[in-house]
């Protein structure tokens, strides 16, 4: 049998897709990590409306609403894969490795000052997508920002731990984009 007619193996097309995101990756850093984002967060929102339906029984004739995952998606696209690309770069410059307390210094900043900020940006950027005007975003944000904001604190803090001690730079954010898809299915259900 020729090799064009042969059954591929197993392992080759996850080859071939980690090859070809390596190289868009070295080409265009902050558009591939942009997409990933939007990909992954379009798909953490799809994930919040499949797990509502099947702990509600909602109406099975509804589909699902497609406008949360593209709000989802332009938030990753804009916002979380773009700041979290430069978010990493500078926290290596601001805190290098090889400074003392190196890992507990750069946690401390992005659990205290950047995650907090990141919350709101997020709560911000949806209430803007969603067409809402600004008081619906207050009252949302002293119904939900603080509960939100443990919950990042309890999920987050150890993965952050695990992404900057041991995942190499050039993937943290995918990294983080792949916890991601489980923390934007948790926000778009308290979202609610």
């Amino acid at each position: 049998m020729s090799p064009a007619l042969s059954k591929p193996e197993s392992g080759q097309l996850p080859r071939k897709l980690l090859l070809r995101y390596l190289i868009l990756l070295r080409l265009y850093p902050v558009l591939t990590k942009a997409v990933s984002s939007a990909i992954l967060s379009a798909l953490g929102s799809l994930l919040s409306q499949v797990i509502e339906k099947s702990q509600r029984k909602r109406d099975p004739s509804r589909g699902l609403d497609l406008k949360g995952p593209l709000r989802f998606a332009i938030y990753g696209l804009l916002f979380t894969g773009p700041l979290s690309h430069y978010f990493y770069l500078y926290l290596e410059k601001l805190v290098p490795s090889d400074v003392p307390l190196a890992l507990v210094k750069r946690l401390l900043i992005d659990r205290l000052i950047v995650a907090p900020a990141f919350l709101v940006v997020f709560f911000f950027v949806m209430n803007a997508l969603e067409g809402k005007n600004t008081s619906v975003f207050v009252k949302k944000m002293k119904s939900s920002y603080w509960a939100a904001l443990k919950m990042n604190w309890k999920v987050w803090t150890p993965v952050q731990f695990i992404n900057l001690t041991y995942v190499p730079m050039q993937f943290q954010v995918l990294f983080g984009n792949l916890v991601a898809l489980f923390w934007f299915a948790y926000l778009a259900s308290v979202k609610k």
